[in-house]
């Protein structure tokens, strides 16, 4: 569990690296589980910080999580032993939430389809995390399996019919 203290200092660092980008945003904080700390972020400018497929928010989760950790693991309100790994998840106007709503429901549509004709489909590319999400919510069902195939950038998840 993290220390209020340690969340308010978390959403002034936050705010702080926002302002200096030059952006207007609200903030909220919440532990999801321990020492997951989900940060929601609201603006009227999402689509500069969010990117083509969510990378710029991604690379600004990893910076932000650097410059917290050093923030408060270099202040006097360290954070207790229990609480010094920690970890940060980002969201600005709703769009992980979005993106992982989408790829259940897309991938649960290609595995019906797979069930029914009995012929296997592949997904577009996708990152390794959305990779996983699909993975994750197929394996919830007992009629088809996943598999990733492709290189780099051109990985994939395919839908088989399980036998």
């Amino acid at each position: 569990m993290i220390e209020e203290i340690n969340k308010d200092k978390i959403k002034k660092t936050t705010k702080s690296f926002f302002e200096k980008m030059g952006f207007d945003v609200d903030i909220s904080i919440t532990e999801k589980e321990d020492n997951m700390v989900f940060i929601d972020i609201k603006t009227d400018e999402p689509k500069i910080l969010i990117g083509q497929k969510g990378q710029v928010l991604f690379d600004i989760q990893h910076v932000l999580k650097l410059i917290i950790k050093r923030n408060i693991l270099n202040s006097p309100l360290r954070f207790k032993e229990t609480e010094k790994e920690f970890f940060i998840d980002i969201d600005i106007n709703n769009y992980k939430k979005k993106k992982i709503e989408y790829l259940k429901e897309t991938a649960n549509y290609i595995a019906d389809e797979v069930a029914l004709h009995k012929k296997e489909k592949e997904m577009e590319p996708m990152s390794s995390y959305e990779r996983m999400i699909v993975h994750t919510e197929i394996s919830k069902r007992g009629d088809v399996i996943t598999e990733s195939i492709g290189e780099g950038e051109n990985r994939r998840v395919v839908i088989k019919p399980k036998n």
